[in-house]
């Protein structure tokens, strides 16, 4: 009997009610004065509990990797619906228990495990549905894991105030088991020798660009394009993360914008990290992996250098709107480009261990800007530092093409699997 094959817009819908559950940990800031206080715990303390949950983020994805690709998109989301659901319903019993280690250990620790998995599960499994439009598909997902923090932001804090911040962990931690399970059960990889319809014809007339190799992840991590990858996302998420962290203070003393202005500016570079993400993507299907990043680099080398320099309001908060796009176009860009250059085989392994980047980015760029903050007394002077990372990066997307270019011209393009026969959808 033939096997039916699954819609690949569903398992679309399905990619995104994982990563708005899990990206509701961008809304984390809601708990930081509630817990404070009632707690009278101080702000790093309760700031930690984040950092936690995204340096657990990278470590999971980089270590389970190798377990989304063995057993799958259903069994790995489960996995994360467990690690993230159980994670955050368990901080409520913290919360209780007014434990502080118990506080870290639940939402830092359980809840990023779940983090890690949840993010590269469904990632990996839309590369390999959309051979045709990589960076749309993975954009999507990874636009809901930037939108979610809108999502659930007012949710919280209307929880929050009318049944108190235990009971909001205990209905939060629960919903997201429930959608997580939910959308988990329909994900699944695609049979073996599928390809969507007119694809193979396409492929066949050299229409379509296909990988370059299939790497397995242990095979990949030796090469020098793999670390270029990592190096790029790290420049790239550390200036980002150091803006978004320091967004309120540098408008304030730049622009002179107040408290309630700056902070209406911080919600909307919120709203376009998320579109970021989708457009940038879909536009690397056009535009190429590589031409992408290049991109990416000098719009944000000549914008961080004209930032300190800007005084006019609605330039200053233009040029960091585009700054956050190309910030989120780089997390949603990069399981494409992986797939460009070692294929399909272990794409969600490869990609957990591109994503440490992003765990030594969430540490690297908060501490770089308040450093330079402590040292000559203002955020903007941060900005000039950051156009010379930048700069770095630019060149290590140039070197990258050296890489492409020997691939190329040593070795034939590969396709995971021959197909034997063509399911359509």
């Amino acid at each position: 009997m033939k096997k039916t094959v699954k819609n690949r817009w569903l398992i679309v819908a399905s990619a995104v009610g994982i990563h708005i559950s899990i990206g509701s940990v961008y809304a984390w800031s809601n708990f930081t004065t509630p817990l404070m206080e009632q707690f009278n715990w101080t702000a790093s303390q309760v700031q930690l509990t984040f950092s936690l949950a995204i340096l657990f983020l990278g470590l999971s994805a980089a270590f389970l990797g190798h377990f989304v690709e063995k057993h799958g998109p259903r069994k790995a989301g489960l996995l994360a619906a467990s690690f993230f659901g159980v994670g955050v319903f368990s901080t409520g019993f913290a919360v209780n228990l007014e434990s502080l280690p118990l506080l870290y250990i639940c939402y830092g620790v359980l809840g990023g495990i779940g983090l890690g998995v949840g993010y590269i599960a469904p990632v990996s499994t839309l590369v390999k549905w959309f051979p045709d439009r990589r960076g749309m598909a993975t954009g999507l997902a990874i636009m809901g894991f930037g939108f979610a923090a809108a999502i659930s932001s007012p949710i919280m804090d209307a929880l929050i105030k009318t049944v108190g911040i235990a009971n909001t962990f205990f209905i939060l931690g629960a919903a997201y088991f429930i959608v997580m399970t939910a959308s988990s059960l329909y994900m699944e990889k695609p049979p073996v020798g599928w390809l969507p319809k007119g694809f193979k014809e396409k492929m066949d007339a050299g229409k379509v660009a296909v990988d370059l190799s299939q790497l397995t992840a242990n095979e990949a991590i030796k090469t020098p394009r793999f670390y270029y990858l990592w190096m790029m996302l790290f420049i790239n998420v550390t200036c980002g993360i150091a803006i978004l962290s320091a967004a309120k203070p540098l408008a304030q003393e730049s622009i002179g914008m107040n408290s309630v202005e700056a902070a209406a500016l911080v919600g909307i570079l919120g709203l376009f990290n998320g579109l970021g993400r989708i457009g940038w993507a879909s536009a690397s299907d056009y535009l190429g992996r590589p031409n992408t990043y290049t991109t990416f680099f000098v719009i944000q080398i000549l914008l961080f250098t004209l930032l300190p320099f800007t005084s006019v309001s609605l330039l200053f908060q233009l040029m960091l709107i585009i700054i956050i796009t190309c910030y989120g176009g780089g997390f949603s860009s990069i399981p494409a480009y992986i797939g460009d250059l070692f294929g399909t085989k272990q794409l969600g392994a490869i990609h957990g261990y591109i994503l440490t980047a992003w765990a030594a980015a969430g540490l690297a760029g908060p501490m770089l800007a308040a450093r330079i903050k402590d040292v000559t007394g203002s955020y903007a002077n941060s900005l000039l530092f950051f156009a010379g990372m930048f700069a770095v990066a630019l060149i290590v997307s140039l070197a990258i093409r050296t890489e492409i270019k020997k691939l190329r011209n040593h070795a034939q393009p590969v396709i995971e699997q021959k197909p034997k026969t063509i399911n359509v959808t």
